[in-house]
């Protein structure tokens, strides 16, 4: 009989266990979700009256992290083929084909659930319908509307700044003036931050078919001024936890240095519109955010 000769492209069953699983972790989105962990984690912290509960605590930020990779596996099922016109997205799982659709949605369907199963056993109603929220916005608004207008990028930004608010609302019992603040720090932050991506990305977002702001306006200037403007805004909105009593005075010397930095650097990007001060502009939002929170919870009342 024959030796049949070896197959030089085989996987081993156990890296091919791992690299299946490493795919379906990938899927939920896990750098961005650790933003969703820390700031459920804040929002519960600094809603709590006293030291927090760890006991429903842990649950809580756990099944906001499931929602929020639910809705990224299940958003990914949605672009698979618009993924895979895309360099920076083409060999991801789903477009890559290492992860059939069909398993992927029945995954991100079941993550989900799970979290709002979560939210609804250890937290309470309102932030069980937030969390809910979540997934309608982000799936049945944003998502679809990303192809269609640029507009989808401040709808998108809606569900992006729920999880503190979610975290809030369990440990708080309600939304209150707290909540609102912390909604609107995130809400706000966030659009500098995705205009400095959509500028750094145009070319892979017009191939995509994705109509960002760069893209419809190649120049830039639309894109620049709204960074500045929703940075100029989030100055002054930055202040709001301590004139609610949320955090003291050395938070809000943070804030108005942070904020000006950020300003500052959004005012850079949109005189510019230069790949650098994009990037500028991205790493110093990418530093604001976690800044602003350590100096919130450190300076809590």
């Amino acid at each position: 009989m024959k030796d049949i000769p070896a197959n030089t492209n085989a996987v081993p069953l156990a890296d091919a266990g791992r690299s299946t699983f490493g795919d379906y972790i990938g899927l939920t989105k896990p750098r961005l979700n650790l933003l969703v962990v820390v700031t459920s984690a804040a929002g519960y912290y600094l809603g709590a009256p006293g030291l927090p509960d760890l006991l429903p605590m842990l649950p809580t930020v756990a099944g906001t992290a499931l929602v929020a990779g639910g809705a990224a596996v299940l958003n990914q099922v949605y672009e698979r083929d618009t993924d895979a016109l895309m360099i920076r997205t083409r060999l991801r799982a789903l477009p890559d084909g290492r992860v059939m659709h069909g398993d992927a949605r029945v995954f991100g369907i079941a993550l989900s659930a799970v979290g709002v199963a979560m939210l609804a056993v250890w937290a309470n109603p309102v932030a069980t319908l937030l969390a809910v929220a979540t997934l309608v916005v982000y799936l049945g608004i944003y998502t679809p509307m990303k192809r269609r207008t640029s507009l989808a990028t401040f709808v998108g930004a809606v569900p992006g700044a729920l999880p503190p608010l979610i975290g809030w609302a369990a440990s708080h019992g309600s939304i209150s003036a707290g909540g609102s603040a912390l909604f609107a720090i995130v809400f706000l932050w966030q659009i500098p931050h995705f205009m400095a991506i959509a500028w750094m990305y145009r070319d892979d977002y017009a191939k995509g078919g994705f109509p960002m702001l760069p893209v419809v306006d190649p120049g830039g200037r639309r894109a620049g001024r709204q960074a500045a403007l929703y940075a100029g805004v989030l100055l002054p909105v930055s202040l709001l936890p301590t004139a609610v009593g949320v955090s003291g005075s050395a938070y809000l010397a943070v804030a108005l240095l942070l904020g000006t930095a950020l300003l500052v650097l959004s005012i850079q990007f949109a005189a510019a519109r230069t790949d650098a001060s994009a990037r500028r502009l991205f790493f110093g939002s990418i530093a604001y955010l976690p800044l602003l929170w350590t100096a919130m919870i450190a300076n809590h009342l």
